[in-house]
C-alpha cells in the first residue's frame, strides 16, 4: 500500500513537471510577451584577462542581441516592441557539468539532467524569480592556439552554455553565439555541417533565392556563417549581418 502511494506521488510530480515544461516552451514561442533572458558570466579558464573583462561587463554589451531579435520578429510581422529583455546577472564561480568528448545518447541525456539541475542551483542565490532563459557565458583569454569547447543550448530547461573570448573585439561574435544558443532553447535546429562548419543550403543560407546565389550578404543565424561560395564562408563580426531564415522562423513559431 505504502509503495503504491509513493509511486503515485512520484508519477504526479513527474506529470506536473512535464506539463510545466510544455507550458513554458509553448509560452516562450507565442511571441505575445517579452522573454526574459538572463546572462551569467563565468571565468572559463581562470585567467586574469577573463576576470578583468567580466569585472567590466555592462548590460549594454549585450544590447545587440535585443536589437537583432526585435528587428527579425518585426520582419516576420510580429507586433511586439521588445520580444526579449536581457538582464546581466552576477558572476557564477562554479563551472557547469562537462560533456564528454565522444558522448553517447545515454550520457547526453544524463548530462542534460545534470546541466538543468546545476543551472538552477548555481543561480539560486541571485534569482528570487527565475528568468525564462538562462545563458551562462564562459569567457576565456583570447588565445587562438586553444580551441574553445562547443557552445550548447537546451530546449528542455531553456539553458545555454556559451564559450567566448574575453575581448571587446569579440563582443559581436560572442553575441552572435549567444543569440544562436538562445534560439536553440526555443527549438531552432542547427543548419551547418558538423564536419566543416559550412552552412547547409538552402535553409542555412540567409538569402537562398538571391541571384546569383553567391556571395551571400548575410548569415542565417542557425547556419552561422556568410556563404561566399558553395564551399567557403565567413563568420560575421556582429549580428548586423545576420538574419533568421524561414525554416528557423517556423521552428520558433514566428511563422506558421
Amino acid at each position: 500500500m505504502f509503495k503504491a502511494i509513493r509511486v503515485s506521488i512520484l508519477l504526479l510530480i513527474l506529470f506536473f513537471v512535464v506539463v510545466s515544461t510544455w507550458l513554458t516552451q509553448a509560452r516562450s514561442t507565442d511571441w505575445n510577451n517579452s522573454l526574459w533572458i538572463k546572462i551569467y558570466p563565468i571565468n572559463g579558464d581562470g585567467s586574469e584577462a577573463a576576470q578583468k573583462y567580466i569585472d567590466h561587463l555592462k548590460l549594454r554589451d549585450f544590447e545587440g542581441i535585443e536589437t537583432f531579435i526585435a528587428r527579425e520578429t518585426k520582419r516576420y510581422s510580429r507586433d511586439i516592441a521588445r520580444p526579449v529583455r536581457i538582464e546581466l546577472g552576477s558572476e557564477v564561480t562554479e563551472q557547469p557539468p562537462a560533456l564528454g568528448k565522444r558522448p553517447g545518447m545515454l550520457s547526453v541525456m544524463l548530462w542534460s539532467l545534470k546541466m538543468r539541475w546545476w543551472a538552477s542551483g548555481a543561480t539560486d542565490a541571485q534569482d528570487r524569480i527565475n528568468p525564462d532563459v538562462r545563458i551562462f557565458v564562459r569567457y576565456h583569454k583570447p588565445d587562438f592556439a586553444v580551441m574553445l569547447e562547443n557552445s550548447v543550448g537546451l530546449q528542455k530547461g531553456m539553458v545555454g552554455i556559451v564559450n567566448g573570448y574575453a575581448s571587446r573585439r569579440h563582443r559581436g561574435t560572442n553575441n552572435l553565439i549567444i543569440a544562436h544558443e538562445f534560439l536553440h532553447t526555443l527549438g531552432a535546429t542547427d543548419k551547418y555541417s558538423p564536419l566543416d562548419g559550412q552552412p547547409i543550403g538552402p535553409d542555412g543560407i540567409a538569402e537562398p533565392d538571391r541571384q546569383p546565389l553567391y556571395p551571400q550578404r548575410y548569415a542565417e543565424i542557425m547556419g552561422g556563417r556568410i556563404a561566399i561560395s558553395a564551399d567557403d564562408s565567413l563568420i560575421p563580426k556582429s549580428l548586423q549581418k545576420v538574419l533568421i531564415g524561414r525554416l528557423t522562423a517556423r521552428e520558433i513559431n514566428l511563422i506558421d
